[in-house]
């Protein structure tokens, strides 16, 4: 008889997931380090399932520190979400964070040219050691919005989230660079939007900054536990915001 159950549960390991999947796309601050909390620091993306009725829905978390919308493809990081998409699922994305360094420093290489626009350079990368085509923000943004359509997919683009940074008692927000470039891509490729980055900011406006602070135990841009699950609840709120967004159907009331 256990023989079986042990093959009957092995065909049924053997069976196709058959949910859609969101897959998470980023940097630090929507995974940081492995995802479980090391050094007090995490990313939204980890606690962004806790949302979802993940019996019909999967949800997946391949955001990786350090990564711009550049290095997230070069490094191949990205074919790997793409072999997986399927018709029905979903992308939502957030870079920015990374994308304002070098383009080709010898410590990391991951910065992009600033806008949306077609501008390009030729670098010599020393990471990979070969030689690159560098282009803007907005053209990497495209390319995952492009790519995940073309495999039947939902893409949707986050501003990045506020850092911690205050004026005259107010949070510096991104609206005239990355969360304004992402916006701007959305609208101009068809993809979902949300402007996290005001979301967040309001809360933190109305918290102040002896309180946010708080969620920033070593830097002005990576969150603790608490910090991170107001952001992916504030992702919730955006999605929700969305009309006529199917995925929203998955959310936990």
């Amino acid at each position: 008889m256990y023989k079986y159950l042990f093959l009957l549960f092995g065909l049924f390991a053997l069976v196709p997931d058959q949910r859609p999947t969101l897959y998470i796309i980023g940097d630090s601050t929507v995974k940081n380090g492995k995802g479980k909390g090391d050094g007090n620091l995490w990313g939204w993306g980890s606690f962004l399932d806790q949302s979802f009725d993940t019996t019909q829905l999967a949800v997946r978390n391949y955001a990786l520190g350090g990564r711009s919308s550049r290095t997230f493809i070069t490094e191949g990081h990205w074919d790997k979400v793409l072999s997986q998409l399927k018709p029905g699922d979903y992308v939502i994305m957030q870079f920015g964070h990374n994308d304002g360094g070098p383009l080709d420093d010898t410590a990391r290489a991951r910065g992009t040219i600033k806008g949306i626009g077609e501008d390009s350079s030729n670098i010599y990368n020393p990471i990979l050691k070969k030689n690159e085509t560098v282009h803007t923000y907005g053209w990497y943004m495209r390319k995952y919005v492009t790519d995940a359509k073309a495999k039947g997919a939902t893409a949707i683009i986050c501003s990045p989230i506020p850092r911690n940074m205050f004026k005259d008692g107010k949070v510096l927000r991104a609206n005239n660079d990355y969360g304004g470039w992402a916006q701007q891509t959305a609208t101009a490729t068809g993809a979902r939007f949300i402007d996290l980055n005001a979301i967040i900011a309001d809360q933190y406006d109305r918290l102040g900054p002896d309180k946010v602070k708080d969620f920033f135990p070593g830097d002005h841009t990576h969150t603790n536990e608490a910090g991170a699950k107001l952001n992916a609840n504030a992702v919730v709120t955006g999605l929700r915001q969305i009309n006529g967004l199917i995925l929203t159907r998955y959310l936990k009331p």
